[in-house]
């Protein structure tokens, strides 16, 4: 791919260093900037690896629950669990998650809310890439998300999948995408906490056990305030930025103070259902230990003083939901 090179007036001088790095050059001279254009790293970067336990940790934990309840009804569910749909299961949820991560990366990028974003890196905003590419790489992972789907309706016969998948589609574009994006109306946690939480993981136990009782709801809930708790980190982090852009997140509704609260919440209510789960299976016990994980990211979250101390809170919000979603489905499959 050949380099793209855009033109801007500024002056250049040498500001020390060694001599003959930087050319002087005349107060208004035109002077030509080189984009680098997209390696690989950058195109493994802008899918946000960091992020990828949210689709992993969901159908994780239905699957650990859809074990439970077969215990619980004295069937062995490593006969009667189709490993296959598990396998599906994982499949969706990371490629949805990989897709709605560049179909931002495009949408932000050509609304130019990126601009000044710290974190991975923005293919479309920095000009590494073309928006046609990333814009086609997204939908690429989304296809993948529905023949994954397809492959579930066709093992389970459930034929009104289709449906739901679609809409997940649809909620993963229009976050960002669209002339009236819902992620700029305050309403991105809404649908984290819907398709990310109570879709894919009272979901996948649904597709295991055919039916949906109150231990595959609560663990959705689980998922779902973890996976609202990174989406909003994330637009705390970028507050002043989306603020600037006309980005109305939650985020940019509260004062700090009270956005850094909301996160604690999010971040905590799921350890008030382990407390729930715990009197089912004394075992259950053992998904506290997420708390390690999660102490270091509040207590970055409440001393931050600049925005690039969030990524790593991000982070550790995001292995906190795999730590508990881990431990979790340990406990209730062994």
């Amino acid at each position: 791919m050949a380099s793209r090179t855009s033109k801007k007036k500024r002056p250049t001088g040498n500001r020390g260093g060694r001599p003959g790095t930087q050319k002087i050059v005349p107060h208004g001279a035109q002077v030509q900037i080189t984009v680098r254009p997209a390696t690989f790293g950058d195109w493994v970067s802008a899918a946000r690896p960091a992020t990828l336990g949210l689709g992993f940790a969901p159908v994780l934990l239905g699957w650990g629950v859809a074990i439970l309840q077969f215990l619980l009804d004295d069937v062995n569910p490593w006969d009667a669990l189709p490993l296959s749909v598990v396998a599906l299961c994982f499949v969706v949820a990371l490629a949805l998650q990989i897709g709605v991560n560049f179909a931002n990366d495009y949408s932000d990028g050509i609304r130019g809310t990126d601009a000044h974003r710290v974190g991975p890196t923005r293919l479309t905003a920095s000009g590494a890439a073309p928006a046609k590419h990333v814009r086609l790489v997204a939908f690429i992972f989304f296809g993948i998300a529905a023949l994954a789907g397809l492959g579930i309706t066709v093992l389970t016969q459930i034929w009104w999948l289709p449906a739901v998948g679609a809409a997940a589609i649809a909620a993963a574009w229009f976050y960002t995408g669209g002339k009236k994006p819902y992620g700029y109306s305050g309403l991105g946690e809404l649908m984290v906490f819907i398709f990310f939480g109570l879709v894919a993981t009272s979901g996948t136990a649904f597709l295991l056990v055919q039916t949906v009782w109150i231990d595959s709801i609560l663990a959705g809930v689980a998922m779902g305030l973890f996976s609202m708790a990174v989406l909003h980190i994330n637009n705390v982090r970028d507050r002043a930025t989306d603020i600037a852009a006309g980005k109305r997140t939650l985020a940019t509704r509260m004062p700090l103070w009270l956005g850094r609260a909301f996160y604690t919440f999010l971040l905590l209510a799921p350890f008030g259902i382990l407390v729930y789960f715990s009197l089912i299976l004394i075992s259950a016990f053992w998904g506290f230990f997420a708390l390690f994980v999660a102490a270091p990211a509040l207590l970055i979250t409440w001393t931050a003083t600049n925005p690039r101390e969030y990524v790593l809170v991000l982070k550790l919000t995001v292995w906190t939901s795999v730590a508990y979603a881990g431990m979790l489905a340990y406990a209730f499959a062994f």
